[in-house]
């Protein structure tokens, strides 16, 4: 019956997985562009494809279009993956944050997983993902840098998740910070070097 158990328990947990890396691949930046017929995202700016890079085409529209998605497809991930197993919904979220940024439609070339990460936060635990939106605003409100913006709210999570008894949840989401910041290593630089684009500015 334990083995059973077991077994059930982790086949769930890699369909959460598998679940989650579909819909986390989903270009949705690089979709909406094109089919608006906009300059190729990945050669502007940081050359990603998320709602930080389509904001710089000029079009705010398309952006928020974008991070909505972006978002959405992560806490879709959660939820439909949630009910499979106890472990499916945090597999779901893992799987949909390396979709995005490693997208096997595009060479595994996707984007920095900040929406995606925020999006899985909503589907486990959404007061969390107000608090980082929370925290998200008044820094890019103070700085104008959307990075600097993402890497402290994203450092705070775990954080917050821990505070709120949520100790599977903060472990996850101290690997996606992990990988978010490495993520932006080169805006990491910018920020010190003060080169880096601000929220709005076109590449």
């Amino acid at each position: 019956m334990v083995a059973a158990d077991i077994l059930s328990a982790s086949s769930s947990t890699l369909a959460g997985l598998a679940l989650g890396y579909f819909l986390g691949s989903i270009p949705f930046g690089l979709v909406l562009t094109r089919l608006a017929g906009t300059k190729d995202i990945r050669s502007l700016g940081s050359g990603n494809i998320g709602a930080t890079n389509v904001l710089r085409t000029g079009r705010k529209d398309l952006a928020a279009a974008t991070l909505f998605l972006d978002a959405l497809k992560g806490t879709a991930a959660v939820l439909v993956a949630g009910p499979l197993g106890p472990f499916a919904g945090l597999a779901a979220a893992m799987g949909a944050f390396l979709g995005h940024v490693f997208p096997v439609w595009l060479g595994f070339k996707g984007g920095k997983g900040v929406a995606t990460f925020l999006g899985c936060l909503f589907g486990l635990f959404w007061p969390a993902g107000l608090i980082f939106v929370a925290v998200w605003l008044a820094v890019a409100f103070i700085t104008r840098y959307s990075s600097a913006a993402a890497l402290t709210a994203a450092v705070l999570t775990p954080v917050v998740l821990a505070a709120f008894g949520h100790r599977g949840m903060a472990a996850l989401y101290v690997c996606l910070a992990v990988l978010l910041r490495w993520n932006h290593r080169a805006n990491i630089a910018r920020l010190r070097a003060g080169t880096e684009s601000k929220i709005g500015q076109k590449a």
